[in-house]
């Protein structure tokens, strides 16, 4: 503890946290088996996180936000090491280690992302478009499971290319007389950008390549391509480097790849849907959207790891806002809580609503993910038609949930940290508050696997053509778009009562995607331009992503018990705050559509102020039930203690030692200092006693 001068009272910020804390009045074991989805998901949960906090070789600190991109690159490829062995042991349980890759992603995102390339994408290309022979070699018998003699990467993204992958230009030309297949790149914008993991770590790529087989181009198809041996030496053919300097996740070791006539034998084209016969011939499949569907394991987890993000830096702000004092109210000589200002509870409580709305969207999005991957299996092992269109089917209705919510989600959580740094004032501007790596680091989530306008004007896309369908057929639309239908019927707005109802606020929210797609689909209708309705297209797919959370955040409501640890009422009234601030949050189309009156719309807001106002006493309670340690906060400002200044303060002197009072270069600023007059430096040659001589 500091020194404190007689006749002066210290701050004491862990008092105010802990003073709410003990006043919790709702079951936070509870609440995190709710975030978690169920109580043995949570426990889970809680065991990882103690693995991996114990850890010698995962820890974290302060420390971290001072290192170099080298310091980060090896202290990254150890970890990587590590996390290799947690891989052997939760073997074959690959949900449990994806959960313990997604936690540690939450203290090391740059960690978090290289393990992720190499499981998640290489080797998910290699599970989802590759047969199970090729799979079951380059996974198991080469040891790509276990990191272990495989590290791969993935090689899709172009310089010139990156969203429109059916335009990549790196090409596959099949040979008939050796039966092999030549990669290339034919210029620079055709190089591989972007590939993380490609400049010094990986052995193997999935390549994105355009198939040629007699001067005919059969579009892109996927590559297992070797770049290195057995001494990690680059194969003849392959050209590559380090990208360089990046705006965050220095850990990971970007890279550039070119391709000259690489040769690579038939088989190493993954082939679970197009292949090559023994005859030369090129056999695509009838369905050619089977393909793409390794590519959503990305956006899946990403907001997953929206959530995760979210709910640390929350947690900070949320604790700095009961901790600390500014300004006192008139009439008083105590200063004011931050978290007591109306302002202050409207800026991060909305933003505490979104993360646990991203937990639940998180869980059903997964569980969704895995079900279509065992339809698109079946399908193909079945080889039954009407089989595979269901898998179809399924992987649509993926495709379109995952933009949308990977897309908002990341948004939204890169919003929320900047937000919680800016909530903090000027302390969150240090390093070691953890908000300036936060950002850098979430940052790319908003332009990788799938860049987030891009993938946004796709689902409000398909959800103006789900319109357009049910308006000419009649027919109740299906697969999640039911409630098109429901809006349709009701075509009532809010009223001054309806503002506080969950359900109705839901049904407000239907009923402006059916208005604004309708209006939209008469726009194409007319002028065939979809690019006419971007904006359009890109609200839709962020009011369809809050509708869906809000839809499933009601469901859970609703599968609560008698016996659920008062968790119900503050989860009630979050859920609120998140229905009523995403309703202005879109304010101007309910205005426009006349879902809401201007009255109504005023009624509204004083609700969604009244209703922040009483959750401010659960704050506390709300972010432990995250229960996150230390660890996994790795914050000056948001320690579970509370006591901030002490914190900070501890955290300054051991990193940058007091005792230390001159800088390297401070010989030369010294001598500066101290350097002579204007005058005196000019030998005093403009002097009126020197002038007098001239």
């Amino acid at each position: 503890m500091s020194c404190t001068m007689p006749g002066t009272k210290e701050p004491n910020p862990a008092d105010l946290i802990w003073s709410e804390r003990l006043k919790t009045d709702f079951d936070i074991n509870k609440m995190h088996a709710f975030l978690e989805g169920s109580e043995p998901e949570a426990l889970e949960t809680l065991r990882l996180m103690q693995q991996l906090e114990r850890d010698p070789i995962l820890t974290a600190g302060p420390s971290y936000y001072e290192m170099s991109k080298n310091e980060h690159r090896e202290a990254t490829a150890r970890k990587i090491m590590r996390m290799a062995q947690y891989m052997e042991i939760d073997a074959p349980n690959y949900a449990r280690f994806q959960n313990r890759l997604n936690l540690i992603a939450v203290v090391d995102p740059q960690l978090g992302t290289r393990i992720g390339v190499h499981l998640g994408l290489f080797l998910g290309a290699v599970r989802g478009n590759g047969t199970e022979a090729q799979f079951k070699y380059w996974a198991e018998e080469r040891g790509a499971i276990r990191m272990n003699g495989v590290y791969g990467c993935f090689a899709m993204t172009e310089m010139a290319h990156g969203s429109n992958v059916a335009a990549l230009e790196t090409t596959a030309t099949y040979n008939k007389e050796s039966d092999s297949i030549f990669i290339n790149t034919p210029h620079v914008g055709a190089t591989k950008w972007w590939i993380g993991g490609a400049a010094h770590s990986a052995t193997h790529t999935v390549c994105f390549a355009r198939l040629i087989v007699d001067g005919k181009d059969y579009g892109v198809k996927t590559f297992v391509v070797p770049l290195r041996d057995t001494r990690h030496e680059l194969h003849p053919g392959v050209s590559l480097g380090d990208i360089g300097a990046k705006m965050g996740r220095d850990g990971i070791d970007n890279g550039w790849i070119q391709f000259s006539n690489v040769e690579i034998p038939r088989e190493f084209m993954l082939s679970k849907y197009t292949t090559i016969t023994d005859e030369g011939e090129v056999v695509d499949p009838p369905l050619a959207q089977l393909a793409y569907g390794a590519l959503l394991g990305g956006r899946v987890t990403m907001v997953t790891d929206s959530f995760r993000t979210s709910e640390r830096f929350i947690t900070i702000a949320l604790r700095y806002s009961v901790g600390r004092k500014q300004f006192a109210n008139k009439g008083s000589t105590t200063e004011n809580q931050l978290i007591n200002y109306p302002l202050h509870q409207k800026r991060l409580l909305p933003y505490l609503s979104w993360t646990y709305g991203m937990a639940i969207a998180s869980h059903v999005i997964q569980q969704s993910y895995k079900q279509t991957l065992e339809k698109l299996d079946e399908g193909v092992a079945s080889g039954d038609f009407a089989q595979l269109q269901d898998a179809i089917a399924a992987l649509k209705e993926l495709f379109g949930d995952s933009a949308s919510l990977k897309s908002t989600c990341t948004w939204k959580c890169l919003e929320l940290i900047e937000e919680c740094r800016q909530s903090c004032g000027g302390h969150a501007y240090s390093a070691y508050s953890g908000f300036a790596k936060g950002y850098v680091d979430h940052a790319v989530q908003c332009t990788w696997e799938g860049d987030n306008n891009i993938l946004a004007q796709n689902s409000g896309r398909i959800t103006i053509q789900k319109v357009m369908k049910f308006n000419k057929s009649g027919n109740r639309p299906r697969a999640g778009y039911e409630f098109l239908a429901d809006a349709l019927k009701s075509q009532g707005g809010l009223n001054k009562q309806s503002v506080q109802q969950l359900d109705k606020l839901l049904g407000a929210m239907n009923l402006l995607i059916y208005r604004m797609a309708a209006d939209c689909a008469q726009t194409v209708e007319k002028t065939g331009d979809w690019d006419a309705i971007a904006s359009e297209k890109l609200t839709l797919s962020k009011m369809y992503a809050a509708r869906f959370i809000l839809d499933k955040w009601i469901q859970r409501l609703n599968t609560l018990n008698e016996n659920n640890g008062s968790i119900d009422k503050p989860l009630f009234m979050l859920a609120q705050i998140f229905a009523l601030s995403n309703v202005e949050a879109f304010g101007s189309h309910f205005l426009r559509f006349g879902i809401v009156s201007a009255e109504v719309y005023k009624t509204l807001l004083e609700q969604l102020g009244k209703i922040c106002k009483e959750v401010r006493p659960y704050v506390i309670g709300l972010s432990d039930s995250f229960k996150m340690s230390d660890f996994f906060i790795n914050s000056t400002l948001g320690s579970y203690n509370g006591d901030i200044y002490e914190h900070y303060y501890g955290v300054v002197k051991n990193l940058n030692n007091p005792a230390l009072t001159k800088a390297s270069y401070s010989t030369s600023f010294e001598r500066d200092m101290q350097r002579p007059s204007v005058a005196e430096r000019e030998c005093f040659e403009r002097s009126s006693k020197t002038l007098s001589k001239l």
